[in-house]
């Protein structure tokens, strides 16, 4: 019995190691790293970055991350969760931290979490929060001087398909709809312009028709079978009867 506790609880530990493990390489693998460069595609981001790319420090670890900036009180009391994350480089302007995080809606709630808590640590910043990034700027010497370097962060998301660019086939799609929509329109406008020519050709037909019985009726010779009593002419074939007299005086 004690062996069987012992072997489930072996492998429990194992599974859990495991577990972790395999987490932290997936982490590790979900890390967006220029190739070429091979350097984090959020420190390309900074302004002037490539003067910048062998000072920046990059930081994907929680720990490392509150332990560089445990004197800055609104930076530590972020709540870094995994996948964020972030890049410090010193300007002319001021000391400029970028964090970056996964979702739109982590980076909201934290914006929103920054802009509640004001400035605890009654330090000298500017904060802005750019698409995914929350910016900060400590230290700054002027305010143009510091939004104009603000302006120079642009938001990039790099975004991959496992399956190729869906554009061409969204492109092969409307291509589809159009031609399917043309050739709809055609065929009723086909369609519609048989009928039409078939009523007029129709109506023309049956006008020669009905005025070439009627010459025909009037060229016929009147005909009454009445000897000699009145007739009513009813069905208009009959000769009408003259008002002189039938018989001389």
């Amino acid at each position: 019995m004690r062996f069987q506790v012992l072997k489930i609880s072996v492998l429990l530990a194992c599974f859990f190691v495991f577990s972790h493990s395999a987490d932290a390489q997936e982490f590790e693998r979900s890390q967006e790293i220029d190739e070429k460069l091979n350097i984090p595609v959020l420190v390309k981001h900074l302004p002037d970055w490539e003067s910048k790319s062998d000072s920046a420090q990059f930081f994907s670890d929680k720990d490392q991350f509150y332990s560089f900036f445990a004197q800055r009180r609104i930076i530590s009391d972020l709540d870094f969760i995994p996948g964020t994350e972030a890049v410090y480089a010193e300007y002319p302007e001021g000391k400029l931290v970028i964090v970056e995080y996964s979702t739109p809606q982590a980076s909201s709630a934290v914006d929103k979490e920054i802009l509640a808590a004001g400035n605890p640590g009654n330090e000298q910043f500017v904060y802005r929060r750019i698409g995914n990034y929350n910016v900060f700027l400590f230290d700054g010497s002027d305010a143009e001087a510091s939004a104009a370097l603000l302006e120079k962060i642009n938001y990039e998301k790099v975004v991959t398909w496992p399956y190729g660019n869906p554009k061409r086939f969204f492109a092969r799609e409307r291509e589809f709809i159009v031609g399917t929509t043309s050739l709809f329109l055609s065929t009723v406008v086909f369609i519609l312009s048989g009928v039409g020519i078939a009523i007029i050709l129709g109506g023309i037909v049956g006008i020669l028709y009905f005025r070439a019985n009627d010459r025909r009726r009037a060229a016929m010779t009147a005909f009454s079978d009445a000897g000699g009593l009145t007739r009513l002419n009813l069905d208009g074939l009959s000769q009408e009867m003259t008002q002189e007299k039938l018989l001389s005086d």
